[in-house]
This record gives C-alpha cells, sequence and structure tokens, in this order.
C-alpha cells in the first residue's frame, strides 16, 4: 500500500444509500432492515492502493524529487551556520556576530518561503490526482455496491465517520480495488534503481490538510 495518500489522510466520507434504507444502527443497537447490507471501506487507503493511484502518485513524489534534493541543501546550509555560530561566537566580534546572524535570518526565510511554494505546488498538483481517481473510485463503488446487494457504504478513512465496530467481513476495501483495477488497467510504475545517496525529506502537506475528492 502506498504511503502517499496515507501521510495526507484524506478526509473522503461515503454515506451512500443505494435502493433498499437501512434502519439506523444507534436505535437500541438495531440491526439493517432485512436485505439491506451495509459494507466498510478505508476509501483513501483503496485509493492509494489501485494501479493507478500507485503510479500516479509514485510519478508524483519522482516529478518533485529535484525540488526535495534542493530544499534539503538548504537546510543543510541553514544547520551548518547555525552550528558555527554557536561554536564561535564568543570568538567573534560584535559586527561579526551582527553580520553571521543576519545571513543566517537570510537563508531561513528563504528556506521557510520555498518550502511553503513547493508545499502549495505538490498539494495542488496532489489535488488534481486526488480529485481525478477519487470520481472514479466512487463510480466503481456505486456500481460495486449496487451489483453485491449493499445499501450503505461507510468510509472508515474519515475520523468523522461513526464507525465504532466493523465485522472484517463487511469490509470491501481489497474488493473495491480489484474492480477498479478492472475497470482502468494500468501498469505500476517501475520502482527507481536503489540509490546510495542520503534519503530526501518528502514535500508533503502536514496530516489533515489533503484534498478531498468530490463527486460531481
Amino acid at each position: 500500500m502506498s504511503n502517499h495518500l496515507k501521510s495526507s489522510a484524506l478526509a473522503l466520507t461515503l454515506a451512500l444509500t443505494l435502493g433498499a434504507s437501512v434502519r439506523s444502527l444507534a436505535q437500541g443497537g438495531a440491526a439493517p432492515a432485512a436485505g439491506s447490507k451495509v459494507a466498510i471501506v478505508n476509501i483513501q487507503e483503496a485509493i492509494a492502493s489501485t494501479n493507478e493511484g500507485k503510479k500516479e502518485l509514485d510519478a508524483l513524489q519522482q516529478k518533485f524529487s529535484p525540488k526535495q534534493a534542493e530544499l534539503k541543501n538548504l537546510n543543510d546550509d541553514v544547520e551548518s551556520l547555525k552550528k558555527q555560530l554557536q561554536a564561535q561566537s564568543d570568538k567573534l566580534s560584535d559586527d561579526e556576530r551582527a553580520n553571521r546572524v543576519k545571513t543566517l535570518e537570510i537563508k531561513q526565510k528563504s528556506l521557510q518561503r520555498n518550502y511553503e511554494d513547493a508545499q502549495n505546488e505538490f498539494q495542488q498538483a496532489e489535488q488534481e490526482v486526488v480529485n481525478r481517481l477519487g470520481k472514479k473510485m466512487l463510480d466503481v463503488l456505486e456500481k460495486y455496491a449496487s451489483n453485491n446487494g449493499y445499501s450503505m457504504v461507510l468510509d472508515v478513512s474519515n475520523p468523522q465517520t461513526p464507525v465504532l465496530y466493523a465485522n472484517p467481513g463487511t469490509v470491501i476495501t481489497k474488493q473495491l480495488v480489484d474492480a477498479y483495477n478492472a475497470e482502468s488497467p494500468a501498469a505500476p510504475a517501475a520502482k527507481p534503481a536503489a540509490s546510495n545517496s542520503a534519503p530526501r525529506p518528502a514535500v508533503r502537506p502536514p496530516a489533515g490538510t489533503a484534498p478531498t475528492p468530490k463527486k460531481p
């Protein structure tokens, strides 16, 4: 399973009523009406686990790899200046210390500005991918739920979904991924060759700020 969407924490609530109504589970623990079924899905995991999702999100990470390397270099420069200033502070004249502090502040502001710009650009690109795949996933979900007699599907990737317990037999995440791959075949992107270089920090949005794909 890809970690891209997991770290971005998608908030896509699905409560799709498809045909027969479902009696509220909160009413004295009552079961759904006869002939109806409720399914549970982790939609963020489903989108990230499709072949198309893996391919799109891996390509997005590769696209931003140069910017990640640039940010890492800027951060290394800032950390190096901090250490030098701390180590030599008592040996510097007031003017020299002031100049180094000013240089450090300029580089810190540049790093922050570049990081925010890269983050915003990444979020916009990620939103386009997630919205596009999310719309297709909802179409697949509706068809799958209808064909398999589910009257309601709840998304547990959204913390606001009131699901405190789900029988594993009601979870259809894998089945939904298989159904999506069957309708939208896409070979997973080839993994890049192993590198001996130090790992680069991903340009990722903070948790909880990921875009929400919406069905038109």
